[in-house]
């Protein structure tokens, strides 16, 4: 084969202005994933790097690399792109035909196509050798010879161009619909590992906010049979027991993508790297169910939904939770349609060969095109040309008809397992309230402060006449309705924190004096400033 892709590549490199493809590729980057937490560790240890993070995206630059990781089958794991600024720059870049027109004989497309444009060249260089033999050639120096072969039955073949021209049309539309239906399958596929990588954000996003601080008797208050108050307060928070739920509910999410990646994979190429990913980020037992399961997508998000059910919030929390993970469901099971329905045979093999007898035809009809040419030569180009073209067309759709193997998927997992790990890093919902009380009763002690710091300013004068009654009463009730606001703050708060402590320490025994105070007040002649 390398014999033959040889010299059909020293006829294409006589057509000028051929087409070319374009091989953009970057190096792919990937965070660390974390390893699940226990109950008495928060330390984070980090996986190993496995073969499958670290492909370089592009052909092998190494030209000892064997032929077969170049083009073809080999090659589709060079095709991961993902794109960065950088690489969108030199995209859109003024240079990018030079560029790739000095990458033609790199392109794994045309390589793909060698044997078709091959065998198209092979006939037309026999049709030019066959009617010149038949209907004589000319030489070097432009003399004209006769036919080599003179015997009646030797003549010239050729067909007219009109044929072509006629069915070139419907060629057309047929490579267009074959095209598009495959363009349009990577881009479903890429669509649904985009909902994959936006409903782990989403996941992580709310159990983290949401965690603690509910029961599910909250909202149950009117009711006749309702629950003791006690059953209604939320529970404190143990730190450590919430980072490793969430670590866990972070964990799973990592572990259901990494699965269907694998799921999706040949398991030639990723079945090792899954295994060994699998044991160094989860428990013995959790690593050896999953890695055992049949269906390990349909594992993992079972023991997702049990992580889920294991946080302490309310239930209507966790249907809108759980709600994500039937997307999930639907993610893969259109994932597995594409993977297992290609597009109708028939379609595509009538194509194929509508294509394949159109081209190798083509140099009959080509042949009296160029008679201006010497001795028709100039026919084999065009033809290497037209057919490196339109099979690269083809070519193209039939490489993405399964978008599974070109598509990042190693850095999706890789990208999502980062970010559910910062997200569940975040402070949630139950620390933030902590954190609220705690400033919402320091904001009331300052009012008794206040209160009594204009009590406190409080003149005693030789007796002169008695104070109105309703001035009194204005002081005392409004320092013991501060007493009564921080009474209550107290035990609104789940915990008893420093904070709540060093506050009563302080002001209990000033309210106590000034309530004191204005007692004895009431007894005597005073002046009061308020």
């Amino acid at each position: 084969m390398n014999l033959r892709w040889n010299a059909a590549a020293a006829v294409i490199v006589t057509s000028a202005g051929m087409m070319t493809g374009s091989d953009a590729f970057v190096t792919k980057t990937h965070s660390p994933l974390t390893t699940p937490l226990t109950k008495t560790t928060t330390q984070t240890h980090h996986a190993p790097r496995t073969p499958s993070s670290l492909l370089h995206m592009g052909p092998p630059s190494d030209p000892s690399a064997p032929l077969t990781e170049r083009f073809g089958e080999g090659s589709r794991k060079y095709r991961r792109t993902v794109y960065t600024h950088d690489q969108w720059r030199k995209h859109r870049s003024s240079d990018r035909f030079f560029n790739n027109l000095g990458t033609l004989f790199q392109s794994g497309i045309y390589k793909q196509v060698g044997n078709e444009v091959f065998l198209t060249v092979s006939i037309a260089v026999s049709v030019c050798v066959w009617n010149a033999l038949a209907g004589g050639y000319q030489d070097f120096s432009g003399a004209m010879h006769d036919p080599v072969l003179a015997e009646g039955w030797a003549m010239k073949i050729g067909m007219p161009l009109e044929a072509f021209t006629l069915l070139s049309p419907s060629l057309g539309l047929l490579l267009v619909f074959r095209t598009n239906a495959s363009y349009k399958r990577w881009d479903e596929a890429r669509k649904f590992w985009g909902l994959n990588i936006n409903h782990t954000r989403d996941l992580n996003r709310m159990v983290t906010a949401w965690y603690g601080q509910q029961t599910d008797f909250d909202g149950t208050e009117f009711m006749e049979d309702a629950p003791d108050v006690e059953q209604l307060q939320p529970k404190p928070i143990d730190p450590v027991e919430r980072q490793y739920l969430l670590g866990q509910v972070s964990l799973m999410t990592w572990a259901f993508v990494r699965s269907m990646k694998r799921h999706l994979s040949p398991p030639q190429e990723d079945e090792e790297d899954y295994v060994k990913d699998i044991e160094a980020r989860l428990a013995p037992e959790q690593a050896e169910a999953l890695i055992g399961a049949t269906h390990r997508p349909n594992r993992a998000l079972f023991d997702l939904s049990v992580a889920i059910e294991q946080l302490p919030m309310h239930f209507v929390r966790k249907n809108a939770i759980n709600n994500n993970l039937s997307i999930f469901e639907d993610t893969l099971g259109g994932c597995e349609r594409l993977l297992s329905s290609p597009v109708p045979l028939f379609y595509s093999r009538h194509t194929a060969r509508f294509l394949a007898a159109w081209l190798l035809l083509l140099p009959l009809g080509l042949y009296s095109q160029f008679a201006n040419s010497w001795n028709h030569w100039m026919m084999i180009p065009a033809t290497a040309f037209i057919s490196v073209c339109l099979f690269g067309i083809e070519e193209l759709a039939t490489q993405l008809e399964e978008p599974f193997t070109i598509l990042p998927m190693q850095g999706f997992c890789d990208k999502i397992g980062a970010n559910c790990d910062e997200i569940i890093s975040w402070a949630g919902q139950g620390q933030d309230e902590e954190v609220a009380e705690v400033k919402a009763v320091e904001s009331k002690a300052l009012e008794v402060n206040a209160v009594g710091a204009e009590v406190a300013e409080v003149k005693v004068e030789p007796p002169k006449v008695e104070p109105p009654k309703e001035v009194v009463a204005t002081a005392e009730e409004a320092v013991r309705a501060t007493v009564e606001k921080v009474s209550e703050s107290k035990k609104s708060t789940s915990t008893a924190t420093p904070t709540l402590l060093e506050l009563e320490d302080k002001y209990q025994d000033r309210i106590r004096n000034l309530l004191q105070q204005i007692d004895n007040w009431k007894t005597g002649y005073y002046t009061i400033k308020l």
